[in-house]
């Protein structure tokens, strides 16, 4: 699956999405607030991430990101 990240204000990740990750946890209530907050961090992380991705990718003279550029982040982040 391949994921472009738009350099607007827009949301990518939806609602709805978030939603559904945590649908089984029927006794808590989001407010709309929260989870534009969780989709505030999400997509900055993803955008952190995929921007570590293309340098490293760039730097090993590749152009395809690969699984080990996203797990070299997260070594390299402590996330």
């Amino acid at each position: 699956m391949m994921m472009i990240l738009s350099t607007d204000k827009q949301q990518i990740i939806s609602r709805d999405s978030i939603k559904k990750l945590l649908e089984d946890k029927k006794d808590i209530i989001l407010s709309d607030k929260a989870i534009d907050e969780i989709i505030k961090i999400l997509e900055e992380k993803a955008s952190s991430i995929s921007k570590y991705a293309v340098n490293r990718a760039k730097n090993k003279n590749r152009s395809m990101i690969l699984k080990e550029d996203i797990e070299s982040y997260m070594l390299e982040s402590g996330d």
